[in-house]
C-alpha cells in the first residue's frame, strides 16, 4: 500500500483531513517512538552493569567459569557492547510503548469492530513478545549455549568465545523468540477480521509448516538445525494452538447465527 493511499484508508474512520495533517501525524508518532526507545536506552546504559551481568546469567547457569572467560579484543568493546545492549534492552522495555503508539497512529484508519480490538490485541502483542523474550532466556538459551560449548568440545576445540560474539548471540537469540512468538496474534487478528478462518488453517497446515521454518532460518542468528529446531518447534505449537482457538472462534460465530436466526 503506498503512502498516499494509506492515508486515504487511514480517512476512512474519521473526520477527513489533509494529507500534510496526515504527515504531520506520522511525524509526531516517530518523535514518540523515538523518545520511548531512547528513554529505555538511556536508562538500560545507566544500568549497563547490571545488565551485562543479565545477559551473562544463561552462560554463567551453565558453567560459573565460562563467564570469566569471555574474551574482549577490541580497544573500546565496553563502551560499543554497552550501547548495543542498551538498544536491545531498550527495544524489550519499550515494546509495549512502541506497540502503543503505533496503534494510536492507524487508529482512525480502523472501524468500529477493529478499533473495539486495537487495544487487547496491543497488550497481546506485547505480552507474547514479552513472553517469547522470557522462554528464551530462562529455557531455551542455557540448553543452546551448553549444546555449542558441547559440540565444540567432541571434536576437540576449547571454545573460546569473545565478549561481542556472545553478547550479538544473546540479545538476537532473545529478540528473535519474542518477534516469533508474534505468530498467534497474527493469526488470530486474520481469523477475527474474516480472512482466514479454521477451515482454511487446518487445510493449509502443511504449508503453514515450511512457511514457520523458512521464518525461524530467516530470523535466527545462526543456521544451524539445533537453533532452527528450537525456534520453529515453538512457533508450530503456538500455530496449532491458533487452529484450536480459530475452531472456538467459528463455533460460537455458528451459535450466534443460529440464535439470531431463532430469535427473528
Amino acid at each position: 500500500m503506498k503512502v498516499d493511499q494509506f492515508f486515504a484508508f487511514r480517512n476512512r474512520g474519521d473526520i477527513s483531513k489533509p494529507f500534510l495533517s496526515h504527515l504531520e501525524d506520522l511525524r509526531f508518532t516517530i518523535v514518540k517512538l523515538a523518545i520511548a526507545l531512547i528513554l529505555a536506552m538511556v536508562a538500560c546504559f545507566l544500568f549497563r552493569n547490571e545488565l551485562a551481568a543479565i545477559v551473562q546469567r544463561p552462560l554463567i547457569a551453565v558453567d560459573p567459569n565460562r563467564a570469566a572467560n569471555l574474551q574482549s579484543l577490541g580497544v573500546a568493546d565496553s563502551f560499543t557492547i554497552s550501547l548495543e545492549l542498551s538498544f536491545y534492552g531498550g527495544l524489550v522495555l519499550s515494546f509495549p510503548f512502541l506497540v502503543f503508539f503505533l496503534a494510536e497512529f492507524i487508529l482512525p484508519a480502523l472501524s468500529r469492530k477493529e478499533k473495539a480490538m486495537l487495544f487487547p490485541a496491543s497488550l497481546l502483542g506485547a505480552g507474547l513478545f514479552l513472553s517469547g523474550a522470557a522462554f528464551c532466556y530462562f529455557v531455551v538459551l542455557p540448553q543452546t549455549l551448553e549444546f555449542f560449548f558441547k559440540d565444540a568440545q567432541s571434536m576437540n576445540w576449547q571454545p573460546t568465545w569473545t565478549v561481542r560474539e556472545y553478547y550479538s548471540f544473546t540479545t538476537q537469540f532473545v529478540i528473535s523468540f519474542g518477534l516469533a512468538f508474534e505468530l498467534p496474534l497474527v493469526v488470530l487478528l486474520l481469523v477475527k477480521l474474516g480472512i482466514v478462518d479454521y477451515d482454511l488453517l487446518k487445510r493449509t497446515r502443511t504449508f503453514a509448516v515450511v512457511i514457520i521454518f523458512i521464518l525461524a532460518a530467516v530470523i535466527t542468528p545462526t543456521s544451524d538445525i539445533m537453533t532452527l529446531l528450537l525456534m520453529g518447534g515453538p512457533m508450530y505449537f503456538l500455530y496449532e494452538i491458533c487452529i484450536g482457538i480459530a475452531w472456538l472462534m467459528q463455533d460460537r460465530s455458528q451459535i450466534k447465527k443460529i440464535e439470531n436466526s431463532d430469535l427473528s
